[in-house]
């Protein structure tokens, strides 16, 4: 400011001090007469004038400005506007940077550890929905278009599953203290790579759901569809008959006290009934939409009973693998105990200790073979293989092979579980699934992948009993299957007929197609 008022002190300061005279121009050599002598008034200045009229150095140095008169105040104005950029950019600075207390900059909160784990597992959860759900409606597409159509779909769905294994992968890290409880900045870090590994699987299906939907064409070849569907619906409805008497059958053989080896499928035919009464409703519907143009609504009747055919072809599959799964065990049991009490014994002589638990649960399932009594095949190969996991024993040979055998029977029942009652399954039995399966397919651990798997259908029917049934006590609750179609997560629960059904495709299809995340 005070370089600026000089400035123009300097500008204004030549007006100020001009005299009233007429300036006379001094000649080239000569000396300048007094105005007394050449006389006054206008003629006397234009003699004077006249003498030289190229000569203006009179008229600059007595009183007019000269262009070097201007330089100064031009550099000073320039200067002041510099210093007051110059300022003006350091007090901008200074007020973002400003630690002064009760003036310092609002700082974004920072979201509590227990909130970040919360959505990382509800992340988990939305896309193993997703994947249960696609892998659901591209059977459908398979069996009317073949392999090779749905070929870039079922590669889709593959990336989808390795990128949600990765994520549970880092969540079972996480809960065994990986990164230490104390390094909170990278345990921040690991959920974060959980949430992006289940944003990145929701992509994969994203990406490929429009064109999976051109694939089906459902709003044109609505008829072809349902008869796809139907043709799939008559035929579990004849399989539920030979299923339930094959369930009798194992009930029969084998009363296990306590504990039945038919328990991991108890009530499953009555629940694939269930899913039908659901289905054969929502086909009708879909028929009736169509035939009255409506097809918008066919397309949700139509999903919606795809999804219950699909989850009642779970219920019965599973009673038929868990049979075939019991008949292998039979069979495998006396090579099984045999190879274990020579395992036995080879480290009782190579260094005595204490083997006396693994004495114990060997002896009593030869009693059990020995005797008349009923006994679980599954449960018996268990008891062989976990008495030799103190040895370090049991991974090879016949051994390994009952191991694994258990291991896929008790996964493949969880996975049932989850799948079918996914709409009240939560995070924590997802997790230890998702890990009992990773620990099978690498040939790790099948003891522990068995162990695993065990603990994550015991967390799933808790979380089951924790959420009850919504629909419990309607009407037509029993009649309609809508409690069960909720359950499994085939609607989405959101109103009384239970709100739209889900299909192909990850979290952007969804809000797409105007449904609410889960």
């Amino acid at each position: 400011m005070v370089g600026g008022a000089a400035g123009v002190v300097w500008l204004v300061l030549p007006v100020m001090t001009i005299k009233g005279e007429v300036p006379v121009a001094a000649g080239r050599g000569a000396p300048v007469a007094s105005a007394s002598v050449q006389g006054t008034g206008p003629k006397a200045a234009r003699r004077s004038t006249a003498q030289d009229p190229e000569d203006h150095s009179g008229y600059y140095s007595d009183g007019g400005t000269s262009p070097a008169d201007l330089v100064l105040p031009l550099v000073a104005v320039g200067g002041v506007v510099v210093l007051a950029g110059y300022g003006y950019v350091r007090r901008t600075r200074r007020a973002r940077t400003r630690t002064t207390p009760g003036v310092v900059s609002p700082q974004p909160p920072v979201t509590p550890l227990p909130v970040r784990e919360r959505q990382a597992g509800t992340a988990l959860v939305q896309a193993d929905d997703c994947l249960h759900t696609s892998r659901e409606e591209l059977a459908f597409a398979e069996d009317r278009f073949g392999v090779d159509a749905v070929g870039p779909f079922a590669g889709a769905l593959r990336e989808a599953e390795r990128e949600l294994s990765a994520a549970f992968a880092i969540r079972v890290r996480y809960e065994h203290g990986v990164p230490a409880p104390e390094e909170e900045a990278a345990r921040r870090q690991a959920l974060a790579g959980i949430v992006g590994r289940c944003a990145e699987a929701g992509r994969r299906l994203d990406a490929e759901a429009p064109g999976f939907d051109q694939l089906r064409a459902l709003e044109r070849d609505m008829g072809d569809a349902l008869g796809v569907a139907e043709g799939r619906f008559r035929e579990l409805a004849g399989r539920t008959g030979a299923v339930e008497a094959a369930l009798a059958d194992l009930d029969a053989r084998h009363p296990a006290p306590g504990a039945p080896a038919t328990t991991a499928v108890t009530g499953y035919v009555e629940q694939a009934k269930d899913r039908l009464v659901f289905a054969t409703t929502h086909l009708n519907q879909a028929r009736q939409a169509t035939d009255l143009g409506d097809t918008g609504r066919a397309i949700r009747y139509l999903r919606a009973a795809e999804g219950a055919i699909s989850q009642a072809d779970t219920f019965l599959t599973g009673v038929d693998r868990l049979v075939n799964s019991l008949a292998e065990a039979a069979q495998l049991v006396p090579a099984a105990l045999t190879g274990a009490e020579a395992e036995l014994a080879r480290a009782r002589a190579a260094a005595p200790s204490d083997l006396a638990s693994a004495r114990t649960a060997l002896a009593t399932v030869r009693e059990e073979l020995t005797s008349d009594a009923p006994y679980d095949p599954l449960d018996a190969l268990r008891r062989i293989t976990r008495a030799l996991l103190p040895l370090g024993a049991g991974q090879d040979g016949v051994l390994g092979f009952a191991a694994r055998l258990v291991a896929r029977a008790d996964i493949s029942a969880a996975d049932g579980f989850v799948g079918t009652h996914r709409g009240a399954v939560g995070v924590d039995a997802r997790t230890r699934l998702a890990e009992a399966q990773r620990l099978l397919d690498t040939y790790t651990d099948p003891a522990t992948a068995d162990v695993l798997a065990l603990e994550a259908r015991e967390l799933a029917e808790q979380d089951v009993r924790m959420h009850g049934n919504p629909y419990a006590g309607a009407a037509d609750e029993h009649t309609s299957g809508v409690g069960g179609a909720v359950l499994g997560g085939i609607l989405l629960g959101e109103d009384p007929d239970g709100g739209p059904p889900l299909s192909f495709g990850g979290p952007d299809t969804r809000k797409r197609r105007g449904l609410p995340p889960t």
